[in-house]
């Protein structure tokens, strides 16, 4: 049975409830108003059960239209915290709940293992993270600054409150708290992928391309995993679009990672970037031009996508 039967068959429930009250009322109604009373009660109940099948259908035509919708609020799906867990086991939990994104469960077991752990800066910044996932931009804020007031050393705090700024387009504020993190600990790419994207967002194309190419250094895949987690690169115009994926190929060209340089460079063409021809002189290049897919691809002149 479809929606619009469903919807038809409580109608006719409805209309046959009505007709047995009314057998079971009939001499009572015809006492006080009439026979009059008795049809008009029926047009009445037939037009709002006509009514409530057409309020049923909206939602199945709403479905299959072109129009975007806002969802519910998120909702607790988990078990609360149990009253005995330890802070350890309720920290374990929350992280389990949000690598499967149920990011406000997580932020109750993490609150939970505050009270037996207060002052947990490793908490308080998987809060920040929790919340940030969520939008949640200033309640994130501060608990990234709980973090880094627990512990001036937790560099992953300073690098995730870099990301709220940026997320907030401060990008000086960005730049200052990921050169902080990176000061304390120099071998994370992610560190070095957020500085050269804010680099990148100010049109420091220099700045960026070194930074990005640091990270490249300490992880080939830093890209790769950036595209699922986190805070979406700000590129602001399709040109900046092309050109951010012209200098990943660059980079992943100098490393000698052909293939990633090539569906970097195919994207940049297909985004339009303007001074494609400079793959034939830059020195980064070097090694691709002599591989057949470049040459292939070059050939085939991709042509630009538009938005």
């Amino acid at each position: 049975m479809n929606g619009f039967q469903s919807c038809c068959f409580a109608v006719l429930q409805l209309q046959a409830t009505y007709r047995n009250t009314l057998k079971h009322r009939e001499t009572l109604k015809f006492c006080r108003f009439g026979r009059g009373w008795n049809m008009l009660s029926w047009i009445r109940v037939s037009s709002v059960s006509l009514l409530f099948a057409s309020l049923l259908v909206l939602p199945s035509q709403a479905q299959n239209s072109e129009q975007l919708e806002v969802g519910p609020p998120p909702l607790h799906r988990a078990e609360p915290p149990a009253p005995g867990a330890t802070p350890e086991e309720l920290e374990r939990r929350g992280d389990d709940l949000r690598v499967d994104k149920n990011f406000l469960d997580a932020i109750d077991y993490y609150q939970a293992a505050l009270k037996g752990s207060p002052g947990n800066a490793s908490v308080l910044n998987k809060i920040g993270i929790c919340q940030l996932m969520m939008q949640r931009y200033k309640e994130a804020k501060k608990s990234f600054e709980r973090a880094i007031k627990a512990d001036r050393q937790h560099a992953d705090a300073y690098n995730n409150l870099g990301v709220i700024y940026y997320a907030q387009k401060n990008y000086n504020g960005a730049i200052r708290h990921y050169e902080k993190a990176i000061s304390l600990k120099n071998d994370a790419a992610s560190y070095y992928n957020n500085l050269g994207a804010a680099y990148f967002a100010k049109k420091q194309f220099e700045k960026a391309i070194q930074n990005y190419a640091k990270a490249v250094q300490l992880d080939p895949d830093v890209f790769e995993r950036s595209s699922h987690a986190g805070v979406q690169a700000q590129l602001p115009s399709p040109a900046d679009r092309a050109h951010y994926d012209y200098v990943l190929a660059k980079l992943y060209a100098r490393t000698g990672v052909a293939d990633r340089s090539l569906h970097y460079l195919k994207k940049a063409m297909e985004e339009g970037y303007k001074d494609i021809n400079n793959v034939y002189k830059d020195n980064e290049f070097t090694t691709l031009r002599k591989d057949p897919r470049f040459a292939e691809l070059m050939a085939a002149k991709t042509t630009a996508i538009p938005d």
